[in-house]
């Protein structure tokens, strides 16, 4: 069972920008082959799909954060990104990595930790 280990979360102003990582404990051949995806979870909220990616590199946005959030992959280093610019008070949650089961918020394997990202001024 792969398991995630996200980074990179932090206190950020208004309008500031955070790098989020997740490392995955397989190997990059095998994590090559996965569609990944980034999620976030607000405090008395359910957690919502972010931003996917699929093997082959092709993207896709909720549009809440389109032109915002950039997510791409490194397969031979087992780690999906998550460029987080403009941030917005709103975008303040727990974020999460895992394997998409299509577009919505059902994954594949078991959650990580997290990493908390808390814009605030």
């Amino acid at each position: 069972q792969v398991q995630f280990v996200e980074s990179g979360g932090g206190l950020v102003q208004p309008g500031g920008s955070l790098r989020l990582a997740c490392t995955a404990s397989v190997s990059g051949t095998i994590f090559s082959t996965y569609a990944m995806a980034w999620y976030r979870q607000a405090p008395g909220k359910q957690r919502e799909l972010v931003a996917q990616i699929n093997k082959g590199g092709s993207t896709d946005y909720v549009d809440f954060v389109k032109g915002r959030f950039t997510i791409s992959r490194d397969n031979a280093k087992s780690t999906v990104t998550l460029q987080l610019n403009i941030l917005k008070p709103e975008d303040t949650a727990v974020y999460y990595c895992n394997r998409p089961a299509g577009w919505g918020s059902l994954v594949l394997s078991s959650w990580g930790q997290g990493t908390q990202v808390t814009v605030s001024s």
